[in-house]
This record gives structure tokens, sequence and C-alpha cells, in this order.
């Protein structure tokens, strides 16, 4: 059993920054991938960025790339996202995900003003 609880998200202007975390339980994380994917009011949920369980190696979809960092802390099994820049198409609910298994949280909803 897998448990995700994402927070940080909030409102702010554009060309702010958040820190949105996510905390798993259930098993250990190290050696396993985790992803970041948010969904927009009336979209599909989409890919974001993913980071490898060493943390060595990441990879953002295009729209975020220079904006955007992903980080995690194996210790406190705990995944981030820096988000720099923010716009206002950033807005969307945010999710965390652990490869190879279906569980999602609830999320955590950003909302960035023009």
């Amino acid at each position: 059993q897998v448990r995700l609880v994402e927070s940080g998200g909030g409102l702010v202007q554009a060309g702010g920054s958040l820190r949105l975390s996510c905390a798993a339980s259930g098993r250990t994380f190290s050696n396993t991938a985790m992803a970041w994917f948010r969904q927009a009011p009336g979209k599909e949920r989409e890919f974001v960025t993913t980071i490898s369980g060493s943390g060595m190696t990441t990879r953002y979809t295009d729209s975020v790339k220079g904006r955007f960092t992903i980080s995690r802390d194996n210790a406190k099994n705990t995944l981030y996202l820096q988000m720099n820049n923010l716009q206002p198409e950033d807005t969307a609910l945010y999710y965390c995900k652990v490869q190879g298994f279906a569980s999602w949280g609830q999320g955590t909803q950003v909302t960035v003003s023009s």
C-alpha cells in the first residue's frame, strides 16, 4: 500500500514561486523513480517531470524547462518540486506518482494569477 500526500500549493501572481512537497509512505522508494503530473480544469492529466531513484537523472516537459526543478530526499521519502517564474498556464492540480504503483494522492492546487 502506497500513500502519497502532496502539499505546498497556493495562489501566487505570475512570476512568483512555490515549492511543492510529496510525502510518500508505505514502503521505501529510494530505488524507484517518481514524478509530478498536473491536471488543469477541463484538461487531461499531463506529465510534468520525473526523477530517478538516486536523484541523478531528471526529465522535464518542455513548457517547464528552466523554471521547475524536481528533487527528492530519500531519507525522508519526500519528493519536491520547486516552481519559479510561474505563469497562469501553470494553474492546475499537481499530483506526485511513484513509478510502478497505481496510487495517486489528493493533489495540491496551484493557481497563478496574471
